[in-house]
């Protein structure tokens, strides 16, 4: 898809509402995870900022507040990780239109941040309301999307805003978009798969479209339990689980991940969405772990996406370890799968 790109951009003086995805996993206020998904922003930020006299203001969801603010949801809880992570001077506004975003974006001194308010605060968001996305286009001249995790939801800000104001695609879905596309349509053969998590019916397509285009598609997890349950049929190339770790069969057994593991190690190409059991509790996290593990002592090129699988991922100190890290969870099941993404179609070329 060719989408409208920042590069060749002329952003002398503009006001720029980037949108991010910021909605990282707080185990408590001040202690958050998944700093990985602000820091990929930092590219777009180095780009906009080479340009004289431009102001820029992160706009992000946090939570689901369902259209009303609240204390825990607010983004300034934060403001230290973001600030840590970036390493820019940032001032937090508690708006996201209004008054106070035009006074804030005006006094903002010289390479200083703005920090939006939470944008799933106001209902018309989720709507993809054009009244309540001009309010949030007023005070800015362009747009950019750098929030591929959101792409696929046709919000005020990933699809209302681009009808409002020059838009364009920010440096890091571009490089999802490149990534994606390599092990979609061109992967180095053997290319694996390894699907896992939850809900069959929103992996079913994704398992699928792999089961066309690859050698191999591993399934674990619940949605491995669910094919079996409602004795979904699959071809030779699609692989469920032979044994399980338990009756209750929270994990995936030994001769699976012995199996499994084999064809990881033997793959060019490893495609890796969701964990294999209930990861999170011991000693259901074996089939997960080991399989990490072989895909991290492969030679294949590795994409890995999902809040899960990253978050086993960076508990193990091991993100730097796989080719390339997609920031997209339902995203990444979306673009793979073929379906159509609203942010992406909004910043289609003409």
């Amino acid at each position: 898809m060719d989408i409208r790109s920042i590069q060749g951009i002329d952003f002398t003086n503009a006001r720029v509402c980037l949108r991010v995805d910021f909605n990282i996993e707080r185990t408590s206020i001040g202690n958050t995870e998944e700093h990985y998904r602000v820091a990929v922003v930092k590219d777009t930020l180095e780009y906009l900022s080479q340009f004289e006299g431009v102001k820029i203001a992160l706009l992000t969801h946090l939570g689901r507040p369902d259209g009303a603010p609240n204390t825990e949801d607010s983004t300034e809880t934060l403001l230290a990780t973001i600030k840590q992570t970036l390493e820019r001077e940032i001032v937090f506004v508690p708006a996201v239109i209004g008054p106070e975003v035009v006074d804030a974006l005006n006094a903002l001194p010289d390479k200083t941040l703005l920090l939006l308010e939470n944008v799933r605060f106001d209902a018309g968001e989720e709507k993809n309301d054009i009244a309540f996305a001009a309010k949030l286009t007023e005070p800015f001249t362009h747009y950019v999307n750098d929030a591929f995790s959101v792409c696929h939801r046709a919000h005020a800000s990933t699809v209302a805003v681009t009808h409002l104001l020059p838009s364009y695609a920010g440096l890091q879905v571009l490089r999802e978009l490149r990534e994606l596309d390599s092990v979609r349509f061109t992967p180095d053969r053997p290319a694996v798969a390894l699907i896992g998590g939850a809900k069959i019916e929103t992996k079913l397509p994704l398992i699928q479209a792999f089961e066309r285009n690859y050698d191999c598609v591993l399934v674990g997890g619940r949605i491995a339990n669910e094919a079996i349950d409602q004795k979904i049929e699959f071809g030779p190339k699609v692989l469920l689980p032979k044994d399980f770790n338990g009756e209750e069969r929270f994990d995936i057994g030994p001769t699976t991940i012995a199996y499994f593991g084999q064809i990881l190690k033997m793959a060019k190409t490893i495609v890796w969405n969701g964990p294999m059991g209930k990861f999170e509790e011991k000693p259901y996290n074996i089939g997960t772990d080991v399989l990490m593990q072989a895909i991290l002592d492969s030679n294949a090129y590795v994409v890995v996406g999902g809040g899960e699988s990253l978050s086993v991922l960076e508990q193990a100190n091991a993100l730097s370890r796989v080719s390339f890290v997609s920031t997209g969870g339902g995203a990444m099941l979306s673009y793979l799968s073929g379906e159509d993404m609203p942010g992406l179609m909004a910043l289609r070329t003409e």
